[in-house]
């Protein structure tokens, strides 16, 4: 656990940074919180007394203040468009490790050029989408894999009961959105295609008892940056419900409220990882509940592995190339359900 390490959290006080501070107080450390907003500083402070420490990505000197002494930085600021540079460098004249819970592609994606070689060479550690989205179906597609060394193809389906998106999410998304213009993103060959088509609507059959499924395929979440990352498959596939799409489209569906003492929401979710090698097919399911307050036993989690040296790698890493995936995941029990199927032959 923790014993009074300080955590800088860059981004404390929003919907997800509140929740990550929360898990890593429970873990025992000291989580120091972040960000440029003074005044929601000031009232995070009142509320969990923790120590703070404004500031912004313009200024790296306050910067290096906020993670003046600490033993890791965890970015929860969106848009990441904007935050992912500045405090990963940061991180490296600090001499610490970086983690995040960007879910933007063009955010992910820039993580992995522009930082893989240097942090590489000077053995700095940097784990990008350690989150509900990028890590945690990273990690069931990497346990999924198992022994195989490639696979044909990976297909990651998420089934959400609803998606009430947070301030954040909405802007995060206009970000990525303003930066691809009219196109969407799709992975094939070990490529990535910019398309302008409209993504399909498929039926995915989803674990009982959930079922059948309407889903929009091809709609590309971070797992198709993290997975073809470190696991051989030329085809990365994400697909989300329709129902949920049509919530997180609607211009006035609400933020999430909590329903239960922890702050969480009453969404549920599954993710349903298949992978394909020729003739054989592998599953991995995860369930729970919220997707905002799940990222945070997963990012606390990665940063215990990380200060015990229960790493595979370092530079930049998904998480299931940094950690061991079939027992991160069991790690992550209660706050997720699991079942990892064995291989089946399919037609």
């Amino acid at each position: 656990m923790g014993s009074g390490q300080l955590v800088a959290v860059f981004g404390a006080y929003g919907h997800t940074g509140r929740f990550v501070v929360a898990e890593l107080a429970r873990r025992g450390f000291l989580p120091v919180a972040s960000g440029r907003n003074a005044k929601a500083l000031e009232e995070l402070a009142d509320e969990r007394g923790l120590e703070v420490r404004a500031a912004s990505v313009e200024d790296p000197v306050s910067l290096d203040g906020a993670l003046a002494g600490t033993v890791a930085v965890i970015n929860c600021a969106g848009p990441f468009a904007s935050t992912t540079g500045p405090v990963i460098e940061a991180a490296l004249r600090a001499g610490i490790p970086y983690l995040d819970v960007a879910a933007e592609l063009e955010a992910n994606l820039d993580t992995f050029a522009h930082y893989r070689e240097r942090a590489q060479n000077v053995g700095a550690v940097i784990v990008p989408a350690m989150a509900f989205f990028g890590g945690l179906g990273d990690l069931l597609a990497t346990a999924a894999m198992g022994d195989w060394a490639e696979a044909d193809e990976a297909h990651i389906a998420y089934a959400l009961s609803s998606w009430h998106p947070t301030a954040g999410t909405r802007l995060s998304g206009a970000v990525s959105r303003e930066r691809r213009g009219d196109q969407r993103l799709r992975y094939r060959g070990g490529q990535w295609e910019h398309r302008i088509d409209q993504a399909p609507t498929l039926e995915w059959s989803f674990p009982d008892p959930m079922g059948p499924r309407q889903v929009i395929g091809e709609f590309t979440m971070a797992d198709v940056v993290t997975v073809p990352q470190h696991l051989a498959i030329p085809d990365v596939t994400t697909y989300m419900t329709v129902e949920a799409i049509q919530d997180i489209a609607a211009p006035h569906t609400p933020a999430p409220t909590a329903a239960d003492t922890s702050g969480r929401s009453d969404q549920t979710f599954l993710v349903d990882v298949i992978v394909r090698s020729g003739g054989a097919e592998r599953r991995a399911t995860a369930g729970g509940q919220d997707i905002y307050a799940v990222t945070a036993p997963l990012v606390a989690e990665a940063l215990e592995r990380l200060l015990t040296g229960r790493t595979k790698t370092v530079g930049v890493a998904s998480a299931g190339e940094m950690f061991d995936a079939p027992d991160f995941l069991h790690a992550l029990a209660p706050h997720i359900s699991l079942d990892l199927n064995p291989q089946r032959q399919i037609a």
